[in-house]
């Protein structure tokens, strides 16, 4: 848990559900300047500022690229090309969640989230010229954030708006639990995302366009907040909605830009539809030690049939079918599954636990899952060669990124948003701390390198200054050049830095392994072959 996490204040809602807590940013809200947000504009390429909005991106893919390891997107082909189109996942990584749908969507977004992400510093210079549109949920509301009337005017203009761009053709995401948390399941499911997306279709059918869908998403990180985890982002089947049974008067109303809550029995149906939906593309388990045992049994069961699981795709497809083979319930009446009660399950969360005691886990058994596998001599060889490298770019690394990153790391371990907040603030961290701190550092480092010209003339037998000519003007274009040519550099370096980090992570891996007591390898092995017999048992 990230530190400074404020605990539960027993704070429920009118179900008796417990209200999330609020951190110091949700709990401090602007409503004028909410009341002030930009608005989207439907009739061009983008809702927001074109320039801002392709800018914004570029960053955020580049970013992406450096702090997950491997990125997996699939099921695109699913999303109709043809109408807007809400996208819906459970929510437990932040503003990671959003992102990662966003970048392997083909369309463009339309966005609303939580009403501080328009009224923070520096993030709200972005997202402002994005046309994000804020909302008030319910934990704000009932904790006395602002007025009933506040709320619900707020809410009520930005539905609507964003309602306005998914019917125009544009994608949307809208989570339905309405905050992001750590479970290992998703929470009890909010309207704002079903009210939204009817009020699309309403408007839709107002001016003869196509009804959008709402799109299910599976969002799976390896470790959430790890640095240079795996993200497998999975779109679902498109969920289309019963347009015959959208009410005139909704349509009526939207076509006067009026807000009107659509029929509270067509919104819950359209709720309780949408779980089963979704609720396949997440772990789906009572507790984060299910989901481990899954991976584990799926990761011996994979070995034992010599099929070995070779991506974060396939490990999770795995895991999954060990789930369902399980499970026999799938949840309360409280939206928690049902404890999975099987000997076998029991067994690889046992075994999964005992690789956790040493920070393993079932990718590091042998190929038939017998014990713990040795280290691979070439590995070792490719990790000194890359820390070679990294020891030559350690001057530029320490000058461009390694303040960002401490910030990043400072931010996101001492947040009061949870653990599931730490990858965002991290991310942001690289994100805006390249866009904010490089044009100075760079500065600086050209400067540095004018200051101390003539010593490094000496060194090098080489005048940069005078690398395209004497003229005053020529100096000028090489002190140019080398300034511009200083941010593919440090993002180049920050690239490799995450190569070099992997290869880090792996051989400390590989020494762990190796330097395993042998009572532990004995009782390891022990549990395994339990678990191996178990298995074998169960397809006789």
């Amino acid at each position: 848990m990230a530190k400074g996490v404020a605990d539960w204040d027993g704070a429920v809602d009118h179900r008796g559900e417990a209200l999330p807590v609020l951190s110091k940013s949700s709990a401090n809200m602007k409503m004028e300047k909410l009341l002030n947000t930009p608005m989207p504009s439907y009739d061009k390429s983008t809702p927001g500022s074109f320039f801002w909005t392709k800018l914004a991106f570029f960053f955020c893919r580049r970013t992406a690229a450096n702090q997950f390891r491997t990125i997996e997107c699939t099921g695109m082909e699913k999303i109709p090309s043809d109408r807007g189109s809400l996208c819906t996942s459970w929510h437990t990584n932040g503003l990671i969640d959003p992102l990662g749908i966003m970048l392997a969507h083909p369309k463009e977004f339309v966005m609303g989230g939580r009403h501080d992400l328009v009224t923070r510093p520096i993030l709200s210079f972005w997202t402002r010229r994005l046309a994000v549109q804020p909302v008030v949920r319910k934990a704000e509301l009932l904790r006395g954030g602002c007025s009933e009337e506040e709320a619900t005017n707020l809410n009520g203009r930005s539905l609507l708006t964003l309602a306005t761009g998914i019917s125009s053709g544009f994608a949307c995401v809208l989570f339905p639990e309405g905050t992001s948390h750590d479970l290992s399941h998703m929470l009890r499911f909010r309207t704002g995302p079903m009210r939204t997306v009817l009020a699309a279709a309403a408007i839709a059918k107002a001016s003869g366009d196509k009804c959008p869908v709402l799109q299910p998403v599976g969002l799976h990180f390896r470790v959430r907040h790890h640095y240079r985890t795996d993200m497998w982002v999975e779109f679902g089947d498109p969920h289309y909605l019963p347009e015959d049974k959208i009410p005139e008067d909704l349509i009526e109303a939207v076509k006067k830009r009026q807000w009107v809550e659509p029929p509270q029995e067509l919104v819950r149906s359209l709720r309780d539809n949408l779980r089963p939906h979704l609720q396949p593309l997440t772990p789906n388990v009572s507790s984060w030690d299910e989901h481990g045992g899954t991976h584990l049994i799926a990761q011996v069961q994979s070995r034992m049939e010599n099929k070995p699981l070779r991506t974060w795709r396939e490990e999770v497809l795995a895991a999954r079918n060990v789930r369902d083979r399980y499970q026999t319930e799938l949840e309360h009446v409280d939206s928690k599954p049902v404890k999975i009660e099987h000997p076998i399950l029991d067994r690889g969360i046992e075994i999964h636990k005992k690789l956790g005691e040493r920070n393993l886990d079932g990718r590091d058994l042998n190929k038939d899952a017998t014990g713990l596998r040795k280290g691979n001599p070439l590995r070792l060889v490719d990790a000194t060669i890359r820390t070679a490298i990294m020891v030559a770019l350690l001057p530029v690394f320490l000058v461009s990124l390694s303040l960002q990153m401490a910030l990043g790391r400072f931010l996101g371990d001492r947040t009061d948003e949870g653990v599931d907040a730490r990858t965002t603030y991290q991310f942001l961290a690289a994100m805006f701390g390249s866009v904010l701190m490089w044009p100075f550092i760079s500065l600086l480092t050209v400067g540095g390198l004018w200051w101390f010209e003539a010593e490094l003339e000496t060194i090098l037998c080489f005048n940069w200054t005078q690398m395209f000519g004497e003229s005053s003007s020529m100096v000028t274009t090489a002190i140019l050049t080398v300034y511009l040519c200083s941010f593919p550099t440090y993002w180049l370096t920050g690239r490799f830095f995450g190569f070099w980090w992997d290869s880090y992570v792996d051989t400390k891996k590989a020494f762990r392994r190796l330097t395993t007591p042998g009572i532990y390898k004995n009782e390891l092995e022990e549990k395994l072959t339990n678990l191996r017999e178990s298995l074998v048992s169960e397809k006789r």
